[in-house]
């Protein structure tokens, strides 16, 4: 076989439309999402949520207001045709879907303000939580938590929605720059804290209460689920619940629907699958300090 058949009979081959593909993507004719524009996307928003941090600062308020005025149309548009090949991605019957969509986009807008007094909350417990800290805007520029919990909290604004595959694309962007995974369908409440946060693992159907702290290496995990491990849209809940003021020292796991009370700290390697009462204070079990001799023992 020369090289130009060779060519010719592969790009026959995976011109075609996969059989996974079709099973998988109904609607796979279509446009599918795109990380490019949804980090356009995510982009708008941090500058609309932070504005003058990372974009050009406007002193006059009309200039202000007509900046944001362009973010915010171009916002719209973006998303709203995002939410549509995303929604069409996953529907069967592959409707049109632009009235959904718009309506899903602009109820995203309206949410913004909110989104904006959230992440603030966020910031201050960052700030006052890290001694290191010296600003505000250090936090906002500096830590990767900031840019973690953007994604998350715009992520789970989407999926509340029932947005499709999008707030996991938004998560696993920060997941893959920060280190940080939380899934969209967390909870989380106000004035959450991440310190360093590499290695930190949020799941799905947790909840987290306001003023808690999270350290490096956290997991708030599930156990395994006995029957079939490959099945889908299972929304038991599996995941700890986490109350208010709560601090979790790093490398610890937590495993299951377990509770944490209020006002609890939990100590760093601590591996965890039963509930906590309030007020609790839970340590590692103490080191053996134990001699050796030339190896023995080892």
């Amino acid at each position: 076989m020369s090289e130009r058949e060779l060519f010719q009979k592969n790009v026959s081959i995976l011109s075609q439309d996969a059989p996974f593909e079709t099973e998988r993507i109904p609607c796979a004719a279509t446009s599918l999402p795109s990380v490019e524009t949804l980090s356009a996307i995510v982009g708008l928003v941090r500058e609309l949520v932070f504005p003058g941090y990372f974009d050009q600062r406007q002193d006059q308020e009309a200039m202000r207001q007509y900046h944001t005025g362009v973010k915010m149309e171009r916002l719209g548009t973006l998303l709203r045709e995002q939410i549509r090949f995303a929604m069409r991605f996953q529907q069967a019957d592959c409707a049109d879907s632009a009235v959904a969509a718009t309506t899903r986009a602009l109820r995203f807008i309206d949410r913004l303000p909110e989104l904006r007094r959230i992440l603030y909350t966020d910031v201050r417990a960052i700030f006052d939580n890290d001694p290191a800290a010296h600003t505000i805007s250090e936090v906002i520029f500096c830590y990767p938590v900031v840019q973690a919990m953007l994604h998350y909290r715009m992520a789970h604004e989407l999926h509340v929605m029932d947005v499709p595959v999008l707030p996991r694309i938004i998560t696993e962007m920060a997941h893959s720059a920060t280190g940080i995974d939380i899934h969209p369908g967390a909870t989380i409440g106000e004035y959450f804290s991440i310190d360093h946060g590499t290695g930190v693992v949020i799941g799905e159907t947790a909840i987290i209460g306001h003023h808690v702290t999270l350290y490096q290496g956290v997991t708030l995990g599930a156990r395994s689920i006995q029957g079939d491990p490959l099945r889908r849209d299972d929304s038991t809940p599996r995941h700890p619940i986490i109350e208010d003021h709560v601090t979790i020292y790093s490398n610890s796991t937590l495993l299951g629907r377990i509770t944490i009370g209020h006002d609890t700290i939990i100590g760093g390697n601590v591996w965890l699958t039963h509930s906590v009462a309030p007020f609790s204070r839970l340590l590692q079990s103490k080191a053996q300090d134990v001699s050796f001799t030339d190896g023995a023992g080892i």
